[in-house]
């Protein structure tokens, strides 16, 4: 089993709540992370037609099996426990009693704000981390690691890329959204899907993806909330900050919290169809994005990542702050650097008096330099820099 970072911040929220919730994509990990920490809990799957239908009929003589606790995956699938866990840890101050995972975000914060407000710690798990697949080697080459992306199964069970999506993007469309009244269509919304990989890393223009799609303005901010619900894609605000007078970009930039399923989207199927793809580096931007993400949620921080671009069109593709400083990071594929690479960096740290002094370009490359204005690194040692500037 690959190690998972976010396991030593279980292990210490475990000590201070009654109830830890660990949500994140299906097929991210979680039901083996939680197995592996809370081995001494009873296990139950709430994804099973008999457990599910006990729990649901008779929530009262369900919980009152566990009166020590129980390790409760899915638990979307029943949210009327979210009751009677309040009830039964209430009862008990104690830290660590029910361990919960979801993979739907809604149904979850409903349940959450509704029962379990002040008695749970929310901790997101998402597919492996760079750091995590290099713990257990070399890592891959770039074009590799855009096509088979980090979903666990992919590279436990070596699983060929293209079925392995292929196979969950339809899972998620059974299971998940067969019961969303409002995707009707499901050949409308495959395609809509579709146009948002095609869009990963670029600015979200709603007008363009309804045009696209067929659908209503209304009806494609719907679906979005879908995908961002389910794990499927996040977005990146640009970042505002109150004492620039300049004109900045207000519509936020699209992302999928795997580059390996918004690759197969695009239709590719080999590795080698990324070489000239023109997506390539929309792909790779993906990735490094979604990986400072995962730095952050895998330590118990927030996400408060951004992006700059003024009506100029001088832009940094990622805004990590730091005590209210921001850090701006560039991110090319290349795997050479060209001076012209730093001119986003350069404008930021020119304009935002109360940038950190240092910005950071991430490329695809080998060599690290520590420059006198700037900070170069690649895809392989990001967190090692993220470590340094924390």
């Amino acid at each position: 089993m690959i190690s998972r970072t976010l396991e030593n911040y279980v292990r210490q929220m475990a000590k201070k709540y009654p109830v830890i919730t660990i949500t994140g994509p299906r097929q991210s990990g979680k039901t083996t992370l939680v197995k592996s920490v809370f081995k001494k809990l009873p296990y139950v799957n709430l994804e099973h037609p008999v457990t599910r239908d006990f729990a649901k009929n008779d929530p009262v003589g369900f919980i009152e099996q566990y009166a020590e606790g129980a390790v409760l995956d899915e638990i979307q699938r029943v949210p009327e426990l979210f009751s009677y866990i309040q009830v039964k840890v209430d009862e008990s101050d104690r830290a660590g009693q029910f361990i919960l995972t979801g993979s739907h975000q809604f149904e979850l914060r409903t349940g959450i704000n509704q029962s379990l407000a002040g008695r749970t710690a929310v901790l997101k798990l998402l597919p492996f981390s760079l750091d995590e697949l290099s713990a257990c080697g070399e890592l891959p080459s770039v074009d590799e690691l855009l096509w088979k992306g980090f979903y666990p199964r992919v590279h436990d069970k070596d699983i060929p890329p293209a079925q392995a999506y292929s196979d969950y993007f339809e899972t998620y469309i059974e299971r998940d959204l067969r019961n969303i009244e409002n995707i009707r269509n499901l050949d409308t919304f495959r395609l809509f899907v579709r146009l948002c990989a095609g869009r990963a890393g670029q600015l979200l223009n709603l007008s363009n993806l309804s045009n696209e799609a067929g659908v209503s303005q209304p009806t494609v901010k719907e679906w979005l909330s879908i995908l961002q619900a389910s794990y499927i894609i996040f977005t990146l605000p640009p970042y505002h900050p109150l004492n620039l007078n300049k004109r900045l970009v207000k519509s936020p930039k699209l992302f999928f919290y795997d580059v390996g399923l918004a690759a197969w989207l695009c239709g590719i199927e080999e590795c080698r169809h990324l070489q000239n793809h023109p997506l390539r580096g929309n792909f790779y931007e993906n990735m490094v994005v979604a990986d400072v993400l995962k730095w952050r949620w895998n330590r118990g921080k927030s996400n408060n990542l951004s992006f700059y671009r003024d009506s100029n069109a001088n832009e940094v593709d990622l805004i990590y702050e730091i005590a209210g400083k921001p850090v701006p990071i560039e991110i090319k594929s290349s795997r050479t650097i060209s001076d012209e690479y730093f001119k986003g960096l350069r404008h930021f740290t020119k304009e935002i008096s109360h940038s950190r002094d240092k910005g950071i370009l991430v490329y695809a490359g080998d060599a690290e330099q520590r420059r006198t204005e700037f900070t170069v690194t690649n895809h392989r040692q990001l967190s090692d820099v993220l470590k340094s500037i924390n």
